[in-house]
């Protein structure tokens, strides 16, 4: 029992300073957030002398931040439904068909998480500028094609566990295909389809550097692009951006926090089974 303690003592103590070390950087962003430009640099690790919220404003306004928003939900919500829509039909029939074709093919996808994406960013990009495929159109289909892989893979792995009567029963019934898949298989998918929008939307919505390479328009630029207009040439706006930071981050937490208790069990159902 007093090993048990000892033991139990040691990774709360541990889990409190990984906790401190994870939130430090929040601390940081929200704390100067409140101040001005000069106390950033004055006193950047304590307390605002005299908070202040007139940054709030001044970044929502800079941003556009209600255009920019809209941005960046339409990218961010059209490239996960094609996402989840594509990689779950894609991974249904994989997981349905036993061959070597098919374990091929998912094999491919699973190897395709490892590329990384700044050895095709420039052929990439330059063989979509070269069709007329940029800005928003292209981005989209890019996000599919990159984020494709892991989504693949987690639908795959929770389609293992799916046993093949429920689509047999399904087509004995009257189903086809396809109704089998919508109606009976993705209702089973909930927890995979959600850490699938989760870890995409988190990626999408912060994302920059795609971006900034494929959207050439200035009615289309993302939240992430925008904060860029914060840091000129001669002058870094550190207490501006600091607070557009935050207003940024503040929807993408708010999603996670409404679907976190689907995430871990998606990941497992996609990962072990």
């Amino acid at each position: 029992m007093a090993q048990h303690k000892v033991k139990t003592i040691g990774l709360v103590v541990l889990g409190i300073i990984l906790s401190i070390f994870w939130f430090y950087p929040f601390y940081l962003v929200i704390v100067n957030s409140f101040k001005t430009k000069a106390e950033i640099f004055v006193n950047t690790l304590g307390f605002p002398s005299e908070g202040t919220v007139e940054n709030y404003p001044e970044a929502f306004e800079a941003l556009d931040f209600v255009h920019s928003f809209l941005n960046s939900v339409f990218i961010t919500v059209c490239s996960i439904f094609l996402i989840c829509i594509f990689t779950s039909m894609a991974a249904y029939a994989l997981s349905r068909r036993q061959g070597k074709t098919s374990s091929i093919i998912y094999f491919i996808f699973a190897i395709c998480m490892l590329i990384p994406f700044q050895s095709i960013m420039i052929p990439l990009v330059s063989i979509f500028g070269s069709v007329d495929m940029l800005n928003r159109g292209g981005l989209m289909i890019m996000y599919l094609g990159l984020g494709s892989s892991l989504a693949v893979f987690l639908y795959f792995g929770a389609l293992r566990g799916i046993p093949m009567a429920l689509d047999e029963a399904a087509i004995i019934d009257g189903c086809n295909r396809f109704q089998v898949y919508w109606y009976i298989i993705m209702p089973m998918l909930k927890s995979t389809t959600v850490t699938v929008i989760v870890l995409n939307a988190i990626w999408f919505w912060n994302d920059y550097l795609l971006p900034s390479l494929v959207i050439n328009k200035e009615g289309m630029y993302t939240i992430p692009l925008k904060m860029f207009y914060f840091f000129g040439e001669y002058s870094k706006q550190w207490h501006l951006a600091l607070a557009a930071l935050v207003i940024a981050i503040i929807p993408i937490i708010v999603v996670y926090m409404f679907l976190q208790k689907y995430i871990i069990k998606g990941i497992s159902e996609g990962a072990v089974k």
